[in-house]
């Protein structure tokens, strides 16, 4: 009876040690660049000058890119619009709709550093968030998600 008791102390202490750490999945600063330059060269081909920022799962900036002739201000929309879809693990467009119809989510303007702008688009393995793409500077948020989702699908492949 004493081992079978010990056994199951032994046991009940691995499992608690096993919830105690995590292991979680990052954005790596090759793939953020990769992101970045391809989301510039997709709004590029549209005519758009951007700003682009990688975040990683915290909102931590990753990579920044700037396009010739884009704005000042785009830097900082990039960075917010990565940061909000990083924190909430959504398109910052769909969270924007959301906020129009429910007056409950229309608070979340008040949340420091969310920007409720079209542009920002969560990186997804599988379903888990490793990070998002902050796109400002297109003439419409609609058309920056436009340049972030043309280049997470065309880096597809490496987000497996």
């Amino acid at each position: 009876m004493r081992n079978l008791i010990a056994t199951a102390l032994v046991l009940a202490s691995a499992a608690a040690s096993a919830q105690a750490v995590r292991t979680e999945r990052n954005i790596s600063l090759e793939l953020a660049n990769q992101i970045a330059g391809a989301t510039v060269a997709a709004c590029s081909a549209q005519g758009y000058a951007v700003a682009v920022t990688v975040v990683d799962r915290q909102g931590g900036i990753r990579a920044v890119q700037r396009a010739d002739n884009a704005g000042p201000h785009t830097l900082g929309a990039s960075y917010e619009k990565a940061y909000t879809s990083a924190s909430a693990k959504n398109a910052t467009l769909a969270m924007m709709e959301g906020a129009q119809k429910n007056p409950a989510a229309a608070n979340l303007v008040h949340i420091p550093g969310f920007l409720l702008l079209g542009g920002g688009v969560p990186v997804k393995v599988g379903t888990e968030t490793i990070g998002a793409v902050g796109v400002g500077g297109a003439p419409g948020g609609h058309l920056d998600e436009a340049c972030a989702v043309a280049a997470l699908d065309k880096l597809k492949d490496l987000l497996k």
